[in-house]
This record gives structure tokens, sequence and C-alpha cells, in this order.
């Protein structure tokens, strides 16, 4: 199957809570996201709700067509509204309150226990399961063993050392969904991933099921509209 582009919306939340009121207008925009083409749309809720807001879950869950992935840290809030909305896929990532943004994948074998008894409760709920993990073999085998469906590869590193050496920095990366794909985990990636440096990834892990990215699209669609941006994004996965 060919990789999905699952678009996150975050950073116009962002933009419409700058000012209040409801421009843009985040509903909307996430239907023309899919309108346009992309495959999924992800949201990464926090506990501040700077940008996507817990309610903009519950109000987005009726009107999605594609599959919809909620990200975040599953402290009690966060589980609760995923069990609540029941989305195609919830993943995991380890933030901290104060954040910017996510910046790390787990430690998933210190926090083995933890992941495990968070992913059984989400599967009782059928919801498909990603963990977010760095370019690292072992803790792409200790998501396994904590139950996960997939991980998610934290690729910012790749995307900082592109430019420099592109085949340096797709090495530990390699490696990585190599390991996932021998102990039979999907493969998700994302964080920094852009029209520059999207379809080498690609092209070297061609088997990934899913990326998610937000930041890098949103920007691109000021210069060169929603639309013909997700026809690019599109393109760099064919």
């Amino acid at each position: 199957m060919p990789t999905k582009l699952s678009v996150n919306i975050n950073k116009v939340a962002t933009i419409r809570n700058a000012r209040g009121g409801n421009n843009p207008d985040v509903l909307r925009v996430a239907q023309d996201c899919e309108r346009f083409g992309a495959q999924g749309i992800t949201v990464h809720p926090r506990p501040d709700q700077r940008h996507i807001r817990y309610q903009d879950v519950r109000d987005l869950k009726p009107l999605l067509t594609t599959e919809f992935n909620i990200e975040g840290n599953p402290i009690s809030e966060f589980i609760a509204l995923v069990l609540e909305n029941c989305p195609t896929q919830v993943t995991l990532v380890p933030d901290g309150h104060d954040q910017i943004t996510s910046n790390h994948g787990w430690d998933t074998r210190t926090h083995l226990n933890f992941l495990t008894d968070v992913t059984a409760r989400f599967h009782e709920a059928g919801i498909r399961v990603s963990i977010f993990v760095g370019a690292d073999e072992q803790m792409v085998d200790y998501a396994q063993r904590a139950g996960a469906d997939r991980v998610e590869l934290y690729t910012e590193p790749y995307a900082a050392a592109y430019a420099a050496d592109r085949e340096a920095a797709i090495a530990p990366f390699i490696r990585a969904a190599q390991a996932a794909r021998a102990l039979g985990l999907g493969l998700n990636a994302g964080h920094d991933l852009s029209l520059e440096n999207l379809a080498y990834f690609h092209q070297q892990i061609p088997w990934a099921d899913e990326v998610s990215i937000g930041h890098a699209l949103i920007c691109d669609a000021l210069y060169l509209g929603l639309e013909e941006t997700i026809r690019r994004y599109r393109a760099a996965l064919s």
C-alpha cells in the first residue's frame, strides 16, 4: 500500500487562537484537507490547549471521513478524551507540559510497563496504537513488547542533517524501519518532514504506512495554497 499523508492541523488552530473567534475555521480546514487529497487528519491536543482544543477533537470526530489520528502524552485527561472519541489511531508522545513541540521519542524500555498498560486500554476500545520513538532499534523492539501496532519515527534529526549529508541522515532511520518491519510493526514517521526532504525519505523507506506533517505543510500552503500543497506532498509519496 502507498504511504498515506496525514495532515496535522495544529498550526491552523494556533492562528485561530491568536485572535479568538473562529477564523480560520479548523473544522472547515480539516474537511478541505480531506477534499484536496489528505488521507488522514492528525491533531495533538496539549493540556494548555494552546492550539488544538479538546472540544476541537469532539467536533472533528463526526465530520472526518478519513483516518483520524490523535497524538499526545497519555495523561489521564488525554486518555479520557481519546476513549471518548475513538479515533482510528492514537499516537503516544512523551511531551512535557511546557514543551513548544515534540523533541524526543519514548524510552520504551524504561517505560515498558506504563506503555503496556496504556496500549491495552486503547486496544480494548478498538483503537490502533502507535508509539513515538527515535531511530533506535532497541526502542522499536520495546514498543513492540508494549503491544504497539505501529511506531512513529521522530524524524527531526533526519530533517536537520538532510542538507549536509542525506545518506548519513537517513541511515539510522532505515535501520529502525527495518527493525520495525522484522517485528511485524506498522511504520509511521513525522516531525519536520517537508517538500525538501520527504521524497528521499520515502524512496529509502517506501514501506512506511503513514507520514504526519503539519508545520511545513501549513507554511507551504501560505505560498502555494492548500490544495496545491497537498497535491505536492502526495506526489512526493508516489
